[in-house]
């Protein structure tokens, strides 16, 4: 591609997905083969507004993403920002795209826009999302956004995108072009289609001078598990050896009293538990019921109202650089990328 040397410079990195995907009508299966150049030459607007540093760091679906692919983005957007791009995107599929841009959060302190995008329809359909979503990642990476965000369609219809913390970020529905929601906030802002305007609210985080800073150490032997009624008392025994667990417990935050045991074992191990709820909006209090107290007394630690796919990211992330378990505890409760809040919104 020719490229118009006064414009701003961008970074585009790849990780396929549906944005970067098209049907094989060998197989009638929608396949990642898509890299990065092929994006930009498919979207010939994006010349238009920025100048491409386009690279490929992997050509998947997104259920195949990996910590250890999670460590190669965070290192190949840090490049970037340090070799002078004005903003970052990362094309990534829908379904685990949230995971990812909690991590990067984690792993990277950006002075400038990060952007994850995806697409939920891929390119050869007539309701494809991509060239709208790719548009509108531009823009947002352009503007005065200093943070790791998601932007995907804001409703249904080809009117704007919405600008979503990645750390309050999650996909609501398998298939809706607006499948993306924030979660006990509102959107950083939004990308007007197609005129392309940012407005940003209050809450992001702006553009700033300085360097980026990587903290790209991670423990990859933690685990997320969801309770359900009836769980066996001796599943959490699977997780022996690992350093750190985060469990979706019910309402404030509980799992049965038969769990308790396998738990007490767990910590007296040396893992680190970490409580959320599988309800998406308040936090979670184990000061209320006797089962919430005995968790308490045992050392788990209440993972306040983050999402559960967040809190696995930010322990993984505390765990590459602590063990002590007060400070895990400590940096666990404390509010680092806007993934803990202390206020209401909408009510809840």
């Amino acid at each position: 591609m020719e490229q118009n040397p006064d414009l701003p410079e961008l970074a585009i990195l790849s990780t396929g997905g549906t944005i970067a995907s098209r049907i094989d009508y060998r197989t009638g299966a929608v396949t990642s083969q898509f890299d990065a150049d092929d994006i930009l030459r498919a979207i010939p607007r994006l010349g238009e507004m920025a100048r491409f540093n386009a690279h490929q760091v992997a050509s998947i679906l997104s259920e195949n993403m990996t910590t250890s692919l999670w460590i190669d983005l965070a290192r190949g957007i840090y490049d970037e920002i340090r070799n002078g791009a004005m903003g970052v995107i990362v094309t990534h599929g829908t379904d685990t795209m949230s995971f990812s841009a909690s991590a990067i959060s984690f792993m990277l302190d950006t002075p400038v826009p990060v952007v994850f995008v995806g697409s939920q329809r891929s390119a050869d359909r007539p309701s494809s999302d991509n060239v709208m979503n790719a548009l509108c990642s531009a823009s947002a990476a352009l503007s005065d956004l200093g943070e790791v965000a998601v932007v995907m369609h804001a409703s249904t219809s080809d009117d704007r995108c919405a600008v979503h913390r990645a750390t309050k970020v999650r996909k609501m529905h398998t298939s809706r072009r607006d499948a993306f929601a924030s979660i006990g906030m509102p959107p950083l802002g939004y990308v007007d289609y197609p005129s392309l305007a940012v407005r940003l609210g209050d809450d992001a985080v702006r553009r700033r001078s300085g360097e980026a800073v990587l903290h790209d150490a991670v423990e990859e032997k933690v685990g997320l598990l969801s309770f359900y009624p009836g769980m066996p008392a001796d599943l959490l025994s699977q997780f022996e050896g690992y350093r750190g667990l985060v469990l979706a417990g019910t309402g404030l935050g509980h799992v049965s009293t038969a769990s308790i045991g396998g738990l007490r074992d767990l910590i007296g191990g040396g893992c680190h538990v970490v409580m959320t709820s599988q309800c998406l909006h308040g936090r979670v209090c184990d000061r209320v019921y006797d089962t919430g107290r005995d968790l308490l007394a045992l050392g788990v630690i209440e993972g306040e109202d983050m999402l559960p796919e967040v809190a696995l990211v930010k322990l993984m992330w505390v765990l590459g650089r602590h063990d002590d378990p007060g400070e895990v505890a400590r940096l666990v409760r404390t509010n680092l990328r806007g993934e803990i809040r202390r206020c209401s919104y909408n009510g809840f």
